[in-house]
């Protein structure tokens, strides 16, 4: 799974570091997880202190915190330890993803604390993201709950193969024997299909310190490790054994003499003198150099940032990935894939967004919405949305191909966010399974007329005039005298109406917010076929959504979307209300309604602002006409 940029360089640079000074050891990454106030933090706090890898420091300021802030009277209060920001502590939850490395004779570990509110989904997946265990804590008294199975089918789909089930807080259930089968029982049975290879259930209490370090003679009915040494001796995945990625971050150009290709390595390793493949130019070389800021290395692998030199002068951009020789990422702009939505804003399939992988950042949508997937059942429903923290499968379609590999291959280079246009905000996490076969298959024909050849028939420049405003504002009038007044001076043209094009190519669409994301996406991709035959082309609908409207303008090139807000206040329009639609939607007679139970998202900064209360209808196609004479359009 993709991270910011920000949070991506800031972890690895300090999981570098802690690697150099404990080259000797192996390393494992794991996680906790699981539902609220399950004792995860408490958890990691009893691990590092009865482990003695706590300072003295650490201890003292531990001790004073837990008098003042703790729940556990004079006790220790060892969520504390990792609970670090001032709202987790008042609110006695986890917000935030919490790291902490630590070291024992035998491993060393890099731990992720993840958030167990529901709300906080997005930040989990963040930590499973590059973990190889997970910890899942259950409540001894609560048993499964819905976080439980969305947090154990995020680590499945995230990669990750094994899983102890840390059935905590047995103290308040006197350690009873029974309660741990049942719930070891339930788990198995609704895990049976995630595809783990490995499941620990322990009995423990995290406040107490039972099976944590050392086994418990409350437990006898186990007779497995206690958590520490399990975290010791479990096998751990090498990422190094996969096969060499570096996605391009950075051209490094300083001076006309050092040209380097600047990145975190992903996946395997790599040599001076190893040969490589940029993809996807598919342009070969040989690697001269392995820079650094501490000077050059002889080897790098995964989680290092590093520049790389090459033999010859190849041409290599940010975004490219740059793999051993034998192994290339495989390129597409279609795929099957699984998301994870973390907005409270619905997911639209056919609304643009942008697809963040490790280095490359492409424009694209949700073509299909395949099914829903319920996390408590694993069942697939049916669905045309997704909600804050639902899962799906997916297509998804690009704008650009990019390169990649399955997640199940690797991780790093088969993952993405998504992050909405608007606001910048990361809205979604995926992971790749596939190429769609129709990408490779599908290309573009070489036609000898192009529409160049065909407006130049018409004496005219192509032009797509996009009439947007609320329901009555005067967009079909206005439209409709546009194209008589185009047609009077003999320009070839066309008309789509929202209300027209219902009755026909759009029929089956209701009006729900995506119904009218599709709605627009199809009349703006028939607009563009109009365009290409030479025409002017006048688009009438609300088209509420900027996203959209964007979509339609990203379609065309550029000077060829003009967008006209037709701007009439609600009260107005409400008046002219020649069709009695407001009237009914007022009396709830009908839902989504633009402007009462529906958002209408006006242009920021369109071409044309048409005032229809201080200017005719008349007056308004005359003001369009002239700005299409002025910018060339109407040219004999």
């Amino acid at each position: 799974m993709a991270l910011g940029e920000n949070d991506r360089t800031l972890i690895e640079d300090d999981v570098v570091g802690y690697l150099q000074r404990h080259e000797d050891k192996s390393l494992l990454r794991f996680i906790t997880c699981g539902s609220v106030d399950d004792g995860k933090s408490t958890l990691i706090g009893r691990l590092l202190y009865d482990a003695q890898m706590l300072y003295e420091d650490q201890v003292a300021s531990l001790t004073a915190d837990s008098k003042k802030q703790g729940t556990q009277g004079q006790d220790i209060d060892f969520a504390l330890l990792v609970d670090g920001l001032a709202a987790e502590r008042e609110q006695g939850i986890t917000i935030d993803v919490a790291y902490r490395f630590f070291s024992t004779e035998k491993r060393k570990f890099i731990v992720a604390d993840t958030p167990g509110h529901e709300q906080y989904t997005r930040n989990m997946a963040t930590g499973a993201s590059t973990a190889e265990l997970a910890v899942l804590l259950v409540d001894a008294r609560a048993g499964l709950m819905t976080q439980t199975r969305r947090h154990s089918f995020i680590c499945s789909s995230l990669g990750i193969r094994k899983i102890v089930l840390a059935v905590n807080k047995m103290d308040l259930v006197d350690f009873d024997q029974k309660r741990f089968e049942e719930i070891e029982a339930d788990y198995r049975a609704f895990a049976k299909d995630l595809g783990f290879d490995d499941i620990l259930c322990i009995p423990m209490s995290a406040l107490t310190g039972d099976n944590i370090t050392t086994p418990s003679d409350k437990t006898p009915y186990y007779d497995g490790p206690p958590l520490l040494e399990h975290l010791e001796s479990v096998s751990s995945t090498r990422q190094e054994e996969a096969p060499f990625r570096l996605p391009v971050q950075w051209v490094n150009r300083p001076n006309l003499d050092f040209r380097g290709f600047s990145g975190t390595v992903a996946s395997g390793s790599i040599k001076p003198g190893d040969p490589i493949i940029a993809i996807p130019s598919g342009r070969r070389s040989t690697v001269s150099r392995i820079v650094t800021m501490d000077g050059d290395l002889q080897e790098a692998g995964p989680l290092q940032a590093v520049t790389l030199t090459l033999e010859d002068e190849i041409d290599i951009s940010r975004g490219d990935m740059i793999c051993g020789k034998d192994s290339p990422a495989e390129q597409s702009d279609q795929f099957s894939a699984r998301l994870l939505w973390m907005a409270d804003d619905a997911m639209l399939p056919g609304r643009q967004y942008l697809f963040k992988t490790a280095n490359n950042t492409v424009p694209g949508q949700v073509s299909k919405l395949k099914h829903k997937i319920d996390v408590n059942t694993l069942a697939e429903k049916p669905g045309k949305t997704l909600a804050l923290n639902e899962i799906a499968a997916v297509n998804l379609n690009l704008s650009a191909p990019i390169a990649f590999d399955p997640y199940e291959e690797n991780r790093q280079t088969g993952s993405f966010v998504v992050i909405d246009r608007q606001t910048n905000a990361t809205v979604g996490a995926g992971m790749i399974d596939f190429s769609l076969r129709r990408a490779a298959n599908v290309v573009w024909q070489d036609l000898e007329v192009g529409r160049e050849e065909r407006a130049a028939l018409k004496h005219q420049r192509p032009a797509m005039l996009w009439f947007t405003g609320l329901s009555g504002s005067g967009k079909s009038t206005i439209a409709n005298l546009v194209e008589k007044r185009l047609y009077d001076m003999g320009r070839h043209t066309a008309i789509l109406d929202g209300d027209n094009v219902r009755h026909g190519l759009n029929k089956d669409l209701g009006f729900t917010d995506a119904d009218r994301v599709e709605n627009i996406r199809r009349v703006a991709e028939t607009a563009k076929l109009m365009l290409d035959a030479g025409l002017i082309v006048m688009v009438s609908f609300i088209s509420p959504f900027r996203d959209e409207r964007q979509m339609a303008r990203n379609l065309v090139p550029d000077g060829e979307f003009i967008e006209i807000h037709v701007d009439t206040p609600l009260e107005v329009a409400e008046q002219r209300d020649v069709k009695g639609l407001y009237a009914k939607a007022r009396a709830g007679e009908i839902k989504n309604f633009t402007g009462i139970d529906s958002e209408y998202q006006p242009p920021r900064h369109p071409e044309l602002r048409i005032n229809t209360v201080d200017m005719t209808a008349e007056e308004a196609a005359e003001t369009i006409v002239q700005h299409l004479t002025d910018g060339g359009y109407l040219s004999a």
